[in-house]
């Protein structure tokens, strides 16, 4: 009864890995070069990413569904700041965007729970895009 959901739970948990490696790799590459506040905030949002694979697999769990660890984008040999903030803003919005798309989905196969995760995630997204556009203006700067 819950495919739709599961299957769309299992791309937010792909996506959500993908920004979980990749933003871990910026955190890498940029405490590396020194740009301690940068690096920590890529480390920290990177563990709120977990946090969302954790609650994703959750309800895909209590659906009766496999929760499949897959990424769904290769990390991105990226290092230079303004690049990585470009990059990391870019998957936010797309997130943001698809997740918006799929609450609508869950909603109209009348599965309401999934429908607020969704949402949260929307919220959550656009908060880190919002960071990451800022840091980004304040590095042209």
């Amino acid at each position: 009864m819950h495919e739709k959901s599961i299957e769309l739970l299992n791309k937010a948990v792909a996506d959500e890995l993908s920004a979980v490696h990749q933003y871990m790799y910026f955190h890498f590459h940029l405490d590396d070069q020194g740009y301690d506040l940068l690096s920590s905030m890529f480390k920290r949002i990177s563990i709120q990413e977990m946090g969302h694979v954790e609650a994703l697999a959750e309800r895909i769990l209590f659906l009766k569904g496999e929760v499949k660890m897959e990424v769904a984008d290769p990390v991105e040999a990226i290092h230079d700041p303004a690049e990585m903030l470009k990059k990391a803003a870019k998957m936010e919005e797309t997130s943001a965007k698809d997740y918006n798309l799929w609450a609508n989905e869950c909603a109209a196969n009348a599965d309401s729970a999934t429908k607020k995760i969704f949402e949260q995630l929307v919220e959550d997204e656009e908060g880190h895009f919002d960071q990451f556009d800022t840091e980004y203006d304040q590095l042209q700067k």
